[in-house]
């Protein structure tokens, strides 16, 4: 009985790209994620803001190289796969499940304002541990730049990623593994997804060490945690989840090396970020006891061809 269900759901799915979409999405997502944005970010990485191979750079705009070089191929990679993917095996119901949670601003204020202040605060009190009490008080330009600056993640990096990662794989990935299991299998999924970038200005590329991208990865799960229980506390709200992800950032670019000159650099930048959301991390998981604010019935995936419901 149960190889004639699946072999029926099989061929309600359909043959070709299309019916393999529609059977395996989660597999479908990644794979076209990482091969559209690696292929896209090609060009930046062997031009003379990357490897070097040819003897042109992408120009700078707002000083870095990165929104002509390195942007195109975020939006293509997460946001547009997820989108393809949901049209293909959901239909439009499952468009408008996923453009929902897009839109999910009406969370309490309180949520606004622990993520946009706990964010900086957590990681100043790692990076002071780290050196030994030793910080610089920010320029007033830094200081004025900040938002600006948050604004411009938002709807570059936070819109180019989230609505596949967050958005689109951990409802689905959860709805089968559970929260820990989910993150444990979407963090390094998207920590590989920007592996190619450490090849250019991105990642910092010559001065780049094995020991920064293992790292690296690594807080892509201990961030991935922190990021999934407050998807999950917000209702599935993906705007906080998008402002925690960019606070990071933003940080990071704009206040971490004036505040941090003694430990200013990459390097430097990846140990915070790490010992910073793996003690969040693990906070959350005693407190939540693995549970990581889930319920199952926020928001239930669709149920992949073949997955028993009974």
């Amino acid at each position: 009985m149960v190889v004639d269900r699946q072999a029926d759901i099989d061929r309600q799915s359909g043959g070709g790209l299309t019916g393999f979409i529609r059977r395996r999405p989660l597999l479908s997502f990644f794979v076209l994620a990482n091969t559209m944005s690696w292929i896209a970010w090609i060009p930046y990485i062997l031009s003379g803001t990357g490897l070097g191979v040819w003897d042109w750079s992408f120009p700078a705009v707002l000083g870095t190289t990165q929104l002509l070089g390195m942007l195109p191929g975020a939006y293509l990679g997460p946001i547009v796969s997820a989108y393809l993917v949901t049209r293909i095996a959901d239909g439009r119901p499952g468009v408008r499940r996923w453009t929902a949670r897009l839109w999910k601003w009406r969370v309490s204020w309180r949520w606004y304002v622990g993520v946009l202040l706990g964010v900086p605060a957590t990681l100043i009190v790692t990076a002071v541990a780290i050196t030994d009490g030793q910080i610089q008080f920010p320029p007033t330009q830094v200081l004025v730049l900040y938002l600006p600056l948050m604004l411009l993640q938002f709807v570059t990096t936070g819109v180019a990623e989230e609505p596949g990662w967050r958005d689109f794989a951990l409802p689905r990935l959860q709805a089968k593994y559970g929260p820990i299991g989910a993150t444990l299998i979407l963090g390094p999924l998207w920590g590989i997804w920007h592996l190619p970038l450490f090849f250019s200005e991105w990642g910092g590329w010559p001065d780049v060490e094995p020991m920064t991208v293992l790292k690296f990865v690594a807080s892509c799960v201990t961030l991935s945690l922190v990021m999934t229980w407050v998807f999950n506390r917000t209702g599935e709200s993906l705007p906080l989840a998008v402002i925690l992800h960019i606070g990071i950032n933003t940080f990071f670019s704009l206040a971490y090396e004036p505040m941090f000159p003694t430990i200013g650099s990459h390097a430097g930048s990846m140990d915070v970020q790490l010992l910073a959301t793996t003690t969040v991390a693990l906070i959350l998981l005693i407190a939540t006891r693995g549970r990581l604010g889930y319920r199952r019935e926020v928001s239930p995936a669709p149920v992949e061809p073949g997955r028993p419901t009974g």
